[in-house]
């Protein structure tokens, strides 16, 4: 029988990504007993943390332990890590992890936490990292999703994640060295739909802000949110995942969350545009990135090679990048022909 989470021995855990969602996950890690560094591209961030014990850029008025140490170097961050999590944003994965590639140690699950699917390649997470780490990281490799607001996940508040890997043994492992009493971890060995269900519900938070922004209420979040995973779900089959997965944390779980949540970036980037506002202006004023905004290209070009039916996703990519106004996407939504609600 599996140990419980409170019984594991300490480990020296690299964070790598300092931002909301790195450090919220440092500070969780910390609490739990574990010796952490967390790496921050910025060195004025890892100052900051380390004199002062707060993220103030990232992650203000939560007090992180005098025992979480932060850094600028990759090479001391992951010097002697027996757990590594990656929590930079998608787009830049690749470049921090060629960079790191030299330091990581082996053997010791490598975890991504970042949600996105990169514009040029269409290369998941897990492809990426494939793709750059040689083959003796890739059984080790696993991948973090589900509702969890960074902020919420470092004042303590109860958060249930999902985490997946090729071989369930590593899940495993993760999952006793993540959970906590306000942390609960679940195993999948569907990397598929865990880290397509975390990159796709951040294009349909957009969809769901705008419809804020408009005006609308909770009638137009309801339909979103469930033709927005019915969309989901499509093209995750169509790649290989488990239908179920995307009705569980990863899927359903972080949808409704971003899509309603007012701690959500890319709802928020969704409502000034449905405000009347310009993206690039909105952009302009965020010092934290909004994952969909680039994943929203991603998934149209997905969706065209696989053939996939995705209108929802067509239509905020339409707004996003060929200036189709806001109030356009639900006039030409609703203007669909009509269809059977289980259809392929």
């Amino acid at each position: 029988m599996a140990a419980r989470a409170e019984d594991q021995m300490a480990t020296r855990v690299a964070v790598i990504g300092a931002g909301a969602w790195g450090t919220a996950l440092a500070l969780h890690l910390a609490r739990q007993g574990h010796e952490v560094i967390l790496w921050a591209f910025e060195p004025e961030v890892s100052e900051e943390i380390n004199l002062h014990h707060e993220n103030r850029t990232y992650l203000p008025e939560i007090k992180l332990p005098e025992t979480l140490k932060a850094t600028s170097s990759l090479a001391e961050g992951l010097e002697g890590a027996e757990l590594v999590l990656l929590v930079v944003p998608s787009h830049v994965m690749r470049q921090v992890v060629v960079q790191g590639a030299a330091h990581l140690p082996r053997g010791v699950p490598i975890v991504s936490a970042s949600k996105g699917v990169e514009n040029d390649s269409l290369m998941t997470m897990c492809e990426v990292l494939e793709d750059v780490l040689p083959i003796v990281y890739h059984p080790m490799l696993a991948f973090l999703s589900g509702p969890s607001f960074a902020r919420e996940v470092g004042l303590g508040h109860p958060t249930a994640v999902s985490v997946a890997a090729r071989f369930e043994r590593v899940a495993e492992q993760v999952q006793q060295q993540l959970s906590g009493p306000f942390f609960r971890v679940y195993t999948s060995t569907d990397v598929v739909g865990v880290e397509l269900g975390g990159a796709l519900k951040n294009v349909m938070a957009i969809a769901a802000g705008t419809a804020d922004g408009l005006g609308f209420g909770y009638n137009t979040a309801a339909a979103l949110i469930t033709r927005g995973l019915a969309e989901m779900t499509r093209l995750a089959v169509k790649l290989g995942a488990n239908p179920l997965t995307l009705a569980g944390l990863s899927g359903m779980g972080d949808l409704v969350l971003t899509c309603t949540g007012g701690l959500s970036r890319n709802r928020q980037v969704g409502q000034k545009l449905g405000q009347g506002r310009n993206l690039a202006e909105i952009l302009g004023e965020m010092r934290q990135v909004a994952e969909g905004v680039k994943t929203a290209r991603s998934v149209h070009a997905l969706a065209r090679r696989e053939d996939v039916d995705m209108p929802i996703a067509d239509q905020v990519y339409r707004m996003l990048y060929e200036d189709l106004p806001a109030a356009s996407v639900v006039h030409n939504l609703m203007g669909r022909s009509l269809k059977k609600e289980l259809h392929p």
